[in-house]
């Protein structure tokens, strides 16, 4: 089982997870132009895509997900609040196939396991993977833990987290105040001590990979997220990988 992205932050998410011979994108905020690039730079067709999931609404976790998966036939899972919402902001998905929050669902060799997380979203999902022996988790655009959370992150193998910004930068800094206590809010975007927090109350004796995400370019530091991250596992910032906007990060793979 392996995983990589092909970016994160606000100007664009994607992450492909693969086991077997199955691989699936989870988000595509990219135009279908710059998806395909950013699959090529990691080895993929488009066709290797198997399905498209879709967290939640917001553009930049889902603005390039109808057209991509449009041009090259392929099936998108998203829950039902998510597809209503899309659609009222011009992201359509007439076929898609809906999923509950709560409830699991395969394809191909993947195990996945839905799980509803506290976003300023209509019905936003985050997702553990599985191919029946590793797990990986990927828990963004969550402005807050819950005990739900926190036992579906338990015993994982990689972790892949967000870690938007760091706290006295965003209050600190020129945002507006409404855009503040939107992203710093209960419905907003984890920061750093919240995500190192997690990982502190969850299960990490198998985490082999741990991966800081959606950082803000303008409110937060790849070392100030890795040095929190680091603190709640005993471990060197530097075996902390981070996903970046430009470059997302490379194949990982999970032994």
């Amino acid at each position: 089982m392996r995983f990589a992205s092909l970016g994160s932050g606000s100007e664009g998410n994607a992450l492909v997870v693969e086991a077997g011979d199955s691989r699936v994108l989870l988000d595509c905020g990219f135009s279908t132009a710059e998806t395909v690039r950013r699959l090529a730079r990691l080895g993929l067709e488009p066709d290797a895509i198997a399905a498209v999931l879709v967290t939640h609404e917001h553009g930049d976790h889902v603005g390039g997900a109808a057209r991509f998966a449009r041009r090259f036939d392929i099936p998108v899972y998203l829950s039902h609040g998510t597809r209503i919402a899309a659609a009222n902001g011009g992201n359509a998905f007439a076929d898609a196939i809906i999923i509950d929050s709560h409830t699991p669902f395969a394809v191909g060799d993947l195990e996945i396991f839905p799980y509803p997380v506290p976003h300023d979203a209509r019905e936003p999902t985050q997702f553990v993977f599985g191919d029946g022996a590793h797990r990986l988790g990927v828990l963004t655009d969550a402005g807050s833990s819950t005990p739900h959370i926190e036992q579906m992150l338990s015993g994982l193998d990689a972790l892949v987290i967000e870690c938007n910004h760091d706290r006295e930068m965003l209050l600190g800094g020129n945002y507006p105040e409404h855009l503040k206590q939107r992203i710093s809010g209960r419905y907003g975007h984890l920061d750093n001590a919240q995500a190192s927090a997690i990982l502190a109350n969850i299960d990490r004796t198998s985490l082999q990979h741990v991966v800081a995400a959606h950082l803000s370019l303008r409110n937060n530091r790849p070392e100030l997220a890795c040095a929190a991250l680091a603190g709640a596992l005993g471990c060197s910032g530097e075996w902390i990988g981070v996903a970046t906007q430009a470059e997302g990060f490379g194949w990982r793979m999970i032994v």
